[in-house]
């Protein structure tokens, strides 16, 4: 196996491990709020993070970016975590966790409205696939449905407009990032900011009441949780840096699935087929999005006076797709 096969392994082992971030979000939000778990979670990440980064250099930031680029990130963070923890039950978890999988589609869609980015026009039947692919998912036994769809938002719009927000602000990070970075990793700043925020909330005492006796699988959760997003950074870097990046887009996009098999396990999620088939239209659209900025020659959508960020590079946006755990 030559370097860039390796390397190409190596970052494959990212979506897989990101798979488990539903599942075990959800474990630890049960057995100890929002805000106890997760200090506990982005210490450890942050930690590791710092050990194998290195402590972040605030300078080599832009304030426009510290304050957009890294805000949107941990602003989706909150979104996540509290769509997960006001969910109700293994299976709208697993539901609300789909929505927040809108982001890869959003991204790209970011990315040609804001960034530059050139596509096809019929990345509009990949973004109708996505958009599909929840409303099945969404539509419970019945498929796509969309009255089931709107009568099931309406048990719990809190959560599913939480993970829909998270979707939302990290795409826009994602265009923050491509723009305003300057090619540096911001995902150190990301979670010590994420730690501060959840520090903050814990010490206020808001949030769902933790359980008196956390068990095993509590303590379990923070410590895959931790491992999982410090091991599945490297590894994407590491993949990011030195294999077929072609290749790693692609396996990012398989994301739901593993979330998927790993939420049964873990939370007891009982998924039935027409949520599974939901979930592969989801995949199946984000892919044909992603297809239509690589065949062919794509256009330039967006017109040039309407780039939101002077200095992005197209060609930077074409090669590069900001992951998210």
């Amino acid at each position: 196996m030559d370097n860039t096969a390796r390397a190409t392994a190596i970052g494959v082992l990212a979506p897989m491990l990101w798979g488990m971030s539903v599942g075990i979000t959800r474990g630890i939000t049960e057995n100890f709020g929002v805000a106890e778990g997760l200090v506990a979670l982005y210490a450890l990440v942050s930690a590791v993070l710092l050990l194998i980064f290195g402590r972040p250099r605030l300078r080599l930031f832009s304030w426009k970016y510290l304050v957009f680029g890294i805000g949107s990130a941990n602003l989706s963070a909150v979104c996540f975590v509290f769509s997960l923890a006001f969910s109700d039950g293994g299976h709208q978890t697993m539901e609300v966790g789909m929505v927040n999988y809108l982001w890869p589609c959003l991204t790209i869609l970011f990315g040609i409205l804001f960034n530059g980015q050139k596509a096809h026009w019929w990345i509009v039947f990949g973004i109708a696939m996505c958009l599909i692919g929840v409303v099945t998912v969404l539509g419970g036994n019945q498929g796509f449905d969309p009255a089931n769809f709107w009568h099931n938002i309406q048990k719990n719009p809190l959560s599913y407009g939480l993970a829909l927000c998270g979707a939302i602000t990290w795409s826009a990070y994602s265009s923050f990032t491509r723009a305003l970075a300057n090619g540096q990793n911001p995902v150190v700043l990301i979670f010590l900011g994420d730690l501060i925020i959840f520090s903050l909330i814990w010490l206020s005492g808001w949030g769902p009441t933790p359980v008196e006796n956390p068990h095993g699988y509590g303590w379990l959760g923070v410590a895959m949780g931790a491992f999982a997003t410090g091991a599945g950074y490297s590894c994407w870097t590491y993949g990011m840096m030195k294999g077929n990046m072609t290749l790693l887009a692609i396996a990012s996009y398989f994301t739901p699935v593993l979330s998927c098999l790993f939420g049964t396990v873990w939370i007891g999620a009982n998924l039935t087929m027409s949520f599974w088939n939901g979930v592969m239209i989801l995949v199946a659209g984000s892919l044909v999005c992603w297809l239509s900025t690589r065949v062919g020659n794509p256009i330039q959508i967006a017109r040039p006076g309407r780039v939101l960020f002077k200095g992005s590079s197209p060609s930077a946006t074409k090669n590069h797709q900001t992951p998210k755990s």
